[in-house]
């Protein structure tokens, strides 16, 4: 098991759904010496269950951290040299494309904005992204962004960052490429509930950070529609529990700093 199999099955077993599972086995084994406690722990963890799963729960993480960053105006964008769009997930041997991998469709979506940037402003793209494995049958994220940039919306990519394996590398390896052509300020790519840990990691390496959010899901469910709870839900709030422990984890160990 590499060493990124392992983050990513702590990850599993820290986030919801997996860890209410383990409270809620957790409280019926105590039930049956501490019947009261037991019983509370479980019904807590239902109970949280189905707020991750129901629109309440987007109200409650999704659209406090959308809210930290805004769609790009014309006016920030003034100025930008570069535009860096960051990876997301991957789809190994997708069959219509020949076997090929693919960006996920979380990834597509920042391409997508990427693209329609590239056209806007004619800047020079750069991807980043990689997690490739030694044995080859994965290869870095970027490489296939690279392709389906170029491929399938038909705008050039300048530079090609295939070796982070996580936003901070994204960062890190990222500015390293572009201060040698002495690019500081950039138009940055993702989603927002991604974007607010990722200004957070390219400022801290120096670069001016001009956000340009993509995909927000905060406001586009129907008030009539919050209680039911949707496997959509929970993947949202999910995501914004990751990426709020995120937020967390860079501000206690102050990398990078704000």
């Amino acid at each position: 098991m590499t060493q990124f199999d392992l983050f990513a099955l702590l990850r599993e077993l820290i986030l919801p759904p997996a860890s209410l599972f383990i409270l809620f086995v957790a409280g019926v084994l105590l039930a049956k010496r501490y019947v009261g406690a037991g019983r509370m722990i479980a019904a807590s963890a239902i109970a949280l269950l189905y707020l991750l799963c129901s629109g309440f729960g987007t109200l409650v993480f999704v659209a406090p951290l959308e809210a930290l960053t805004s769609p790009l105006s014309s006016s920030n964008a003034k100025g930008a040299q570069a535009i860096v769009v960051l990876a997301a997930g991957r789809i190994a041997d997708a069959p219509e494309y020949g076997g090929a991998e693919q960006p996920d469709y979380i990834a597509l979506a920042r391409l997508r904005y990427a693209a329609r940037l590239q056209r806007e402003t004619g800047l020079p793209i750069l991807v980043s992204g990689g997690n490739g494995t030694e044995d080859g049958r994965f290869k870095p994220k970027a490489l296939a962004m690279k392709r389906a940039l170029e491929e399938e919306f038909g705008v050039p990519v300048r530079w090609v960052e295939p070796a982070s394996a996580n936003t901070a590398q994204n960062a890190e390896f990222s500015a390293r490429s572009l201060k040698q052509e002495n690019i500081r300020r950039i138009l940055l790519v993702t989603d927002a509930m991604h974007m607010p840990r990722a200004v957070m990691a390219f400022k801290g390496e120096g670069l001016e950070v001009v956000a340009a959010p993509t995909v927000f899901f905060g406001s586009t469910m129907r008030a009539w529609l919050y209680p039911l709870p949707t496997a959509e839900n929970l993947r949202r709030t999910y995501y914004a529990l990751y990426e709020w422990i995120g937020l967390v984890w860079y501000k206690l160990r102050n990398v990078p700093p704000t």
